[in-house]
């Protein structure tokens, strides 16, 4: 019934209730009503799926809601540093229907997951594609989303969770907020010029490389390549170069003591990690790579 428009006799409905409505309860139900729409509201935004630098499909986040189902799925959010609830979407069938590839396939790929901030997350397909990997569309216990992050923004329009509480470590299971792309890349091809080329594959550089691109590089570029929400590490000049050695490794170990930011702390990176991660550093400054200061030139 619509309250005030709809007659019975002739005579408004709220007039028929008499005595029994009251602007108190019209403005309970106005209330009640406002918030059912908002908890049902379609989400809004685009999801943007790619393949090697070329779009696939633009999909609205509406219609993935309609064609696979929100789910509400429980997370223990080291974020919020709470038990968290989402409405969201399962990865698996979203990207299986955004790339119309089976599961099994797209398990063998290897992705970059791209925030609106710059953000870049590379991900194996195997571990991307796992049933407790969700996207969140909408906070079911803050409508709109609760505030996340140092900066304190909206993970809108979508936000990578992980179900259950088996997966707090952000090292391995990551939970980019402000998610806008998710891309098929080739590992290796994605970032060519942070690879050490010419060291031996068992080479503490090259162990360094691998740490870095696991931990380091969805904030931080090498030549130009990577994330941009910290600083790039080698050009125009290297790191290692004016910052002194012990000054780096404290900091990667615990950047907190230096100044406060977004980095998070490496307690348990060991001492031969950090060697790796110097040698990486020093690898890379006789390998500078800057096309766009060549352009300026």
């Amino acid at each position: 019934m619509s309250i005030g428009s709809h007659r019975e006799g002739g005579r408004p409905a709220a007039a028929a209730l008499g005595h029994r409505t009251t602007p108190g309860l019209l403005l309970l139900l106005a209330l009640v009503c406002l918030l059912a729409c908002e908890r049902t509201q379609k989400p809004a935004g685009t999801l943007v799926f790619k393949r090697q630098g070329k779009t696939v499909e633009t999909l609205a986040l509406a219609t993935l809601a309609d064609e696979l189902g929100v789910r509400t799925v429980e997370t223990s959010d080291p974020y919020y540093e709470q038990l968290k609830h989402f409405r969201a979407l399962p990865v698996p069938a979203l990207l299986a229907l955004a790339y119309g590839e089976s599961v099994e396939q797209l398990q063998k790929q290897a992705f970059v997951l791209h925030a609106l901030d710059g953000y870049a997350v590379p991900l194996e397909g195997a571990r991307l594609l796992d049933d407790s990997a969700f996207i969140a569309l909408d906070d079911v216990d803050v409508p709109g989303f609760a505030p996340i992050g140092p900066r304190k923004v909206s993970p809108a329009p979508a936000y990578l969770v992980w179900e259950g509480t088996r997966y707090p470590n952000l090292e391995t299971h990551p939970r980019p907020w402000q998610l806008a792309t998710i891309e098929i890349v080739d590992a290796e091809a994605l970032y060519p010029h942070t690879v050490p080329r010419g060291e031996p594959a068992d080479a503490p550089a090259m162990h360094g490389y691998h740490l870095f691109r696991e931990r380091c590089i969805r904030c931080h570029a090498i030549n130009r390549e990577g994330g941009n929400v910290g600083p790039e590490l080698n050009v125009p000049q290297s790191i290692a170069s004016y910052r002194p050695e012990a000054q780096i490794r404290a900091y990667i170990k615990d950047p907190l003591t230096f100044r406060y930011g977004a980095m998070p702390p490496n307690p348990d990176l060991t001492e031969s990690d950090l060697d790796a991660l110097i040698a990486y550093f020093r690898a890379m400054s006789t390998r500078p790579h800057d096309p766009r200061a060549e352009q300026t030139k």
